[in-house]
C-alpha cells in the first residue's frame, strides 16, 4: 500500500470576512501531484463541498508553490504539476454569524511507474464568524485551529457496507490473500547465480588470470607428496577462492542494505554512476588504461603463502590469485554487481559472486588435482585480449540500459528509443569490424588478423546489428524489448498498432459472464488519467500474443478509478477506523483494489478464477512482454474450469 503524499488542512482568516482554507502536501521523493484546471487529462486538484451553510467560496482553487510543466505526449497536452511539496487554497467568504464547512480536496498522484486513484483529503470546520482582529494581518500569522487529516488507503477492517448497498455479490469483495513470487524470486536467484558462473569461466580466458594457472600447478607440485593429500589440497584451494568472493558479495550485501539494493532498480543516480562506471571498465578493456591494485599487496600475500604451511598457506595463494587478476576479473565483478544490484533481490549479490567464484575455482582446482592438464591448454596469446575487447563493447552496450532507466526517471528523452538503438547498432556494428580484423585497439598486436572463431562471431554480431536496424521504425524487436526504451518514446513508427479494449468496466457483471463462460479473469485497476496505464497498453497490449490471451483466453475487465459517474447513492464505510464516503463508481472500484487484494496504485492486474480465487501473483508496471505473456500462461495452467 503505498502512501507518498501527506497532507494538512487549515482554516486561516483573513482579518475581515473572509478566509482561506489552505490544504498543504508533502510528496515523497520520485512523486508529482497534479495541480489544478487540467481538462481531459491526468486527474487534476479539486476543491469539492459537500456541506457549506454560513460561508460561500470565492473564486476557484489555487495553486501555490513551484509549479512544473511539461508536455505529455501521451496525453497530448501540457501537464502541471509538483513536486516535494505543494499547496492548494480556496477563499471563503462567511455570510452569517454561524457557519459549518465539510469539504475535500481531490487530487491525483503518480510517479514514473504508477498512479493513485484519485485521492482525498477532507477538512470540516464548524463555528462562529470570526471577529476582526488587525493583528491577523501580520505575515506569519495563522489560525491555530486547524484540522489535520493524511490522505491515504489502507486495508478496510469492515467491508459489509460496501457488500449490501454496493454490490450483487458479496464474495466477491471477501478479502483475497495474493500468491507471493517466491517461485519468481527463486528463479531469479538461479539465473543470478549462472550469469556468476558464466562470468567465472570467461574471467578464467582473460589474460591476467590464464598466465596463473602455472604458476598454480608449480606451487602445488611442490607440496604433493600424496594423492589422498593433494585432492584435499586442490579441495581447499578451490573452497578458498570461493570464499574470498562470497565474503565480497556478503559485504556489498551489508553496506548498502536491503533497502538501498531494492532501491538501485529505479534510482536514476545510482543507475548514471553504474553507467559510468561500466564505461571505465569498457575503457580498461579497449586497453585505455589498467585497472590494477598495488602491487605490494600481492607481493606480501605470496612471500607469506610461500613461508607459511598447511591451509593457511593454500588460502594466502587463492588470495594471491585474486589479488594478482583484479585488472581483468575487477571489471567483470564490478558488472555482474552491477546489473545484481539494480534487480533489488537482496541476495542477488552472494548468489552471483557464488556463480562467479564456483566458475573461477573449478579450473583451478582441477588444474591443482592434475597437473598434466595444463599440457593441453592453449598458450597465452592474442585471442585473450579479444576476449577483454569483446567484454568492453558487451559493457558499452549495458551501461546505456543504465543510462537509460536514469533517463526515463527524469523525462530528460535523451535516449529515445530509435537513439537508443542508432547506438547499440554502432556498438555491435564496430564489435563486428574488430572480430572481422578491421579494427585495433592499442592492446593488439600489429598482424591482428581474424580467425575461424572470430569469424563466426563477427557474422553474429553483425547479424544482430541487421536485426535491430528495422527498430528505428517501430519494429517490435522482442529480443531484446527487455533492454530497449519502451516504445512510447519512439517518434517515428511505421507501423500503427491497435489496444486492446476490455468488454467489461463493471466488476460484478464480468464476474458474472466469466462464470457463464468457464473462463478465467484478468482485472485491471487502472484510470483515464494514468500515464503507465496507457504506457502498458501502447507497449505490451500491442504484443499479438499478449492480445489473443486477452481477447481469447481470458475475460478482461478494466475497472476505473478515477470514474467520475456518481453511485446511485453514495456509501459510507470505514477503512482503518475511519469512516469514508464512496460517491463514484471510481471510489468503489478503489476501495475494491484496497480491500480485497492490498494494493492503491495503478496499473495493477490481477489473475482470478470466475468465483474470485487468485491465479498467480499480481503484475503492475512492468513492460517486458515475455514476461508478460509468462504470466498469463501461468494462470491459464493453474486455472481448472
Amino acid at each position: 500500500m503505498a502512501d507518498p503524499v501527506h497532507f494538512t488542512s487549515q482554516l486561516k482568516e483573513l482579518g475581515s470576512d473572509e478566509a482561506e482554507i489552505i490544504f498543504s502536501a508533502k510528496i515523497d521523493a520520485g512523486w508529482h501531484v497534479y495541480s489544478t484546471d487540467l481538462s481531459g487529462g491526468p486527474i487534476p486538484a479539486t476543491f469539492n463541498k459537500v456541506k457549506m451553510e454560513g460561508v460561500e467560496t470565492v473564486g476557484k482553487l489555487k495553486p501555490r508553490g513551484n509549479e512544473q510543466k511539461t508536455f505529455d505526449k501521451l496525453f497530448g497536452m501540457d501537464v502541471r504539476y509538483f513536486e516535494h511539496t505543494a499547496t492548494f487554497v480556496q477563499k471563503v467568504k462567511f455570510t452569517k454569524e454561524k457557519y459549518v464547512i465539510d469539504c475535500y480536496l481531490e487530487y491525483g498522484v503518480c510517479n514514473d511507474e504508477m498512479c493513485m486513484p484519485p485521492s482525498e483529503v477532507a477538512f470540516k470546520k464548524e463555528g462562529k464568524r470570526p471577529t476582526p482582529d488587525p493583528s491577523l494581518l501580520m505575515e506569519g500569522k495563522e489560525d491555530n485551529v486547524k484540522t489535520d487529516t493524511v490522505a491515504r488507503v489502507v486495508l478496510a477492517e469492515n467491508t459489509d457496507s460496501i457488500n449490501n448497498t454496493a454490490c450483487t455479490d458479496s464474495t466477491l469483495w471477501v478479502p483475497t490473500p495474493l500468491p507471493q513470487q517466491g517461485a519468481e524470486e527463486g528463479g531469479s536467484l538461479l539465473a543470478i547465480f549462472i550469469a556468476g558462473l558464466l562470468g567465472g569461466f570467461i574471467a578464467l580466458l582473460t589474460p591476467c588470470v590464464w598466465p596463473i594457472i602455472p604458476m598454480t600447478v608449480s606451487f602445488f607440485l611442490k607440496r604433493n607428496k600424496g594423492r589422498a593429500k593433494a585432492i584435499r589440497e586442490a579441495l581447499t584451494y578451490g573452497l578458498s577462492i570461493i570464499i574470498i568472493y562470497v565474503a565480497l558479495g556478503l559485504l556489498i550485501t551489508l553496506l548498502f542494505g536491503a533497502n538501498a539494493l531494492n532501491a538501485m532498480s529505479t534510482n536514476a543516480w545510482f543507475n548514471i554512476f553504474f553507467a559510468l562506471l561500466l564505461i571505465i571498465f569498457a575503457a580498461s578493456f579497449f586497453g585505455a588504461f589498467e585497472l590494477t591494485l598495488p602491487s605490494s599487496w600481492s607481493n606480501k600475500i605470496d612471500q607469506k603463502s610461500d613461508r607459511t604451511t598447511g591451509i593457511l598457506s593454500i588460502f594466502l595463494m587463492a588470495f594471491t590469485l585474486v589479488l594478482v587478476s583484479f585488472s581483468c576479473t575487477g571489471p567483470i565483478i564490478g558488472f555482474l554487481l552491477v546489473a545484481i544490484s539494480t534487480q533489488g533481490n537482496i541476495l542477488g549479490p552472494t548468489f552471483g559472486m557464488l556463480g562467479f567464484s564456483i566458475g573461477l575455482a573449478i579450473p583451478f582446482a582441477l588444474f591443482a588435482l592434475f597437473p598434466s592438464l595444463l599440457k593441453s591448454t592453449p598458450k597465452s596469446g592474442s585471442w585473450m585480449n579479444t576476449i577483454k575487447v569483446v567484454l568492453g563493447f558487451i559493457e558499452l552496450a549495458f551501461a546505456l540500459k543504465f543510462l537509460s532507466v536514469a533517463d526515463l526517471a527524469y523525462g530528460w528523452r535523451l535516449l529515445d528509443r530509435e537513439v537508443f538503438l542508432a547506438i547499440w547498432i554502432a556498438l555491435f556494428g564496430l564489435l563486428g569490424a574488430y572480430l572481422m580484423g578491421w579494427l585495433r585497439f592499442p592492446h593488439d598486436e600489429p598482424e591482428h588478423r581474424t580467425n575461424v572463431p572470430q569469424f563466426f562471431l563477427g557474422l553474429l554480431s553483425f547479424a544482430f546489428t541487421i536485426y535491430m536496424i528495422p527498430g528505428l521504425w517501430g519494429a517490435p524487436l522482442k529480443a531484446i524489448s527487455a533492454f530497449t526504451p519502451p516504445m512510447y518514446t519512439q517518434d517515428y513508427k511505421i507501423i500503427q498498432t491497435t489496444v486492446v479494449e476490455a468488454p467489461f468496466k463493471d466488476y460484478e457483471q464480468g464476474m458474472a459472464f466469466a462464470k457463464e463462460q468457464h473462463k478465467p479473469v484478468i482485472i485491471d485497476f487502472t484510470g483515464f488519467g494514468c500515464v503507465n496505464c496507457r504506457k502498458m497498453e501502447a507497449a505490451v497490449w500491442t504484443d499479438e500474443e499478449v492480445a489473443r490471451r486477452l481477447t481469447q483466453d481470458y475475460v478482461l475487465i478494466s475497472l476505473y478509478v478515477d470514474d467520475k459517474t456518481p453511485l446511485a447513492q453514495p456509501v459510507e464505510v470505514e477503512i482503518n477506523g475511519q469512516k469514508r464516503t464512496l460517491r463514484t463508481v471510481g471510489d468503489k472500484w478503489s476501495y475494491l483494489q484496497a480491500t480485497k487484494f492490498g494494493a492503491n496504485t495503478q496499473p495493477f492486474y490481477v489473475l482470478l478464477d470466475p468465483q474470485g480465487t487468485p491465479l498467480a501473483p499480481s503484475r503492475s508496471y512492468d513492460e517486458d512482454i515475455q514476461e508478460y505473456i509468462n504470466w498469463l500462461d501461468a494462470g491459464l495452467t493453474k486455472y481448472k474450469p
